[in-house]
């Protein structure tokens, strides 16, 4: 296990990925690479909801994660749903191999809202830093400033810092410690 993959599913600008490698890179350690693996999105439209269901996308990127992949990050501009929510920014399993970000509702544009392309990079890598704390096997933390505080609006967002508390930082360096002990024995 060498390094983070990101992988953009859909329609991803170049900024916001770019922005995000980059402060995956300085929170992690690990080197962040482009998965070359296109990730489809076939059977994961639901008409009725106008949304994309994550849970498909994420079994799709569960299959093309490459061997040497700490763990695989998705960015989408599509809309996600899993049935019991009307709307995610993103989603992983705790303790699994893949997260996704969608971009769609972290837009401004969204709320016929002028564009403020900073401030979605910034939303970007809140919940990219959110969503793989639960890769790495981090629940949701009370702190409201915490990156890994729940957010189910738009303000929740905007009051996270793009880092994790004193707390969710000690643990996740903890998992960190472990992923790079067993890369070094070989596993």
């Amino acid at each position: 296990m060498t390094a983070i993959y990101l992988a953009e599913v859909g329609d991803v600008e170049t900024a916001v990925r770019d922005h995000v490698r980059e402060s995956l890179s300085g929170e992690f350690g690990f080197e962040v690479r482009r998965l070359a693996a296109e990730v489809s999105m076939d059977g994961a439209y639901d008409p009725a909801r106008r949304q994309f269901g994550s849970s498909q996308i994420l079994r799709e990127m569960l299959a093309r994660c490459p061997a040497d992949a700490v763990k695989l990050l998705g960015i989408t501009g599509v809309d996600l749903f899993i049935p019991m929510l009307s709307f995610l920014f993103g989603q992983a399993q705790v303790g699994g191999k893949c997260a996704l970000v969608s971009l769609a509702r972290l837009r401004p544009e969204f709320y016929n809202l002028p564009p403020r392309p900073a401030l979605l990079r910034e939303r970007a890598v809140k919940e990219s830093l959110h969503e793989l704390g639960h890769a790495f096997g981090l629940i949701h933390c009370p702190e409201p400033g915490c990156v890994m505080s729940l957010s189910t609006n738009l303000a929740q967002v905007d009051l996270k810092r793009e880092g994790y508390c004193e707390t969710c930082g000690e643990l996740l360096r903890e998992v960190l410690r472990d992923h790079r002990s067993a890369a070094a024995r070989g596993r």
